[in-house]
């Protein structure tokens, strides 16, 4: 037991480093994949695993596995969900032992019967130590019910009993977002409450030092036609000018929106300007440049055929 105890602290010390370099399944991991983080998660969780942007804002920057399914339950029986009892989170823990990686997130307790929350959170860290996890991250259940309340209050009286335990305040974050909570009386998750757990987890993650921080993409400069004027042209001489532009989304697209151009000369989209003009004179057109994006600007540019 004091030898247990000793590689628990030694690990708990060491959690920095694994930010560098994961252990799962008593293997190293490149420290590009990330550090492995499970999320144990019941219906109420499975919506960030169906939402394309909540699931990705979840993995940034960790080896992301999800252990999120319908019924699931911390340490009693699971219920049954299409004639099929998933495991708990207790028995699927001591499954995957040190495959857990070194952090673990739980959103379970929706199904769970509130006298065997405590014992069953005291279980459930027992079978996280033994797999050598270092960090749990546990989010506070939705109060909707009485009894999800005072399961709140085991969550908090945990945390003060294990220095693993970080608490994330769904609760409270649902309370100020109620567009996140279907409008059926369930607590289960609407496509932006999905993604607002996801947040709340990656954000916590990053705050842990276990997930990188994603810096802001830099804003990229507005659409702007870069020429201004057109080189002459000889009559009867090949013609070749190209039309810039420049920020925005490439590629661009260029059409001519009026005025008149000397007869021989035409404007492909890709802005070349080109042909054999056979008249001289000075010519005013009307051009326009969309972006990707769907941007759009105009200019008048002069072409003078000597």
């Amino acid at each position: 037991m004091r030898s247990t105890r000793l590689t628990a602290l030694v690990a708990l010390v060491s959690l920095g480093a694994l930010a560098l370099a994961s252990v799962a399944g008593g293997a190293g991991v490149r420290a590009d994949a990330g550090v492995r983080v499970t999320v144990f998660g019941d219906s109420v969780a499975t919506a960030m695993e169906y939402d394309p942007t909540a699931k990705r804002v979840l993995a940034r920057g960790i080896d992301l596995q999800l252990e999120t399914v319908a019924c699931r339950r911390l340490g009693d029986t699971s219920c049954p969900y299409d004639g099929v009892r998933p495991s708990n989170v207790v028995d699927r823990a001591t499954q995957l032992g040190t495959a857990l990686g070194p952090v673990v997130v739980v959103v379970v307790g929706y199904n769970d019967y509130e006298e065997n929350y405590a014992k069953n959170i005291d279980d459930a860290m027992a079978a996280f130590r033994k797999g050598g996890v270092q960090r749990v991250l546990w989010a506070t259940l939705f109060e909707e019910r009485q009894s999800w309340a005072e399961m709140n209050g085991m969550i908090a009286a945990a945390a003060r009993k294990y220095p693993e335990i970080t608490i994330l305040d769904w609760n409270g974050l649902a309370k100020q977002n109620p567009s996140w909570i279907q409008p059926d009386g369930s607590p289960h998750l609407t496509p932006s409450g999905a993604e607002g757990m996801a947040a709340m987890i990656e954000n916590s993650l990053v705050q842990l030092g276990i997930a990188p921080k994603v810096q802001p993409p830099k804003p990229r400069p507005r659409l702007a036609i870069a020429s201004r004027s057109l080189p002459k042209g000889r009559l009867h001489h090949r013609y070749l000018a190209r039309l810039r532009a420049s920020g925005g989304t490439a590629p661009y697209r260029w059409t001519r929106t009026g005025g008149r151009l000397a007869p021989g000369l035409r404007l492909a989209t890709d802005g070349r300007l080109h042909g054999v003009p056979t008249r001289a004179g000075t010519y005013r057109i009307g051009v326009r440049v969309v972006d990707e994006s769907g941007t759009a600007l105009r200019r008048v540019l002069s072409v003078r055929v000597r």
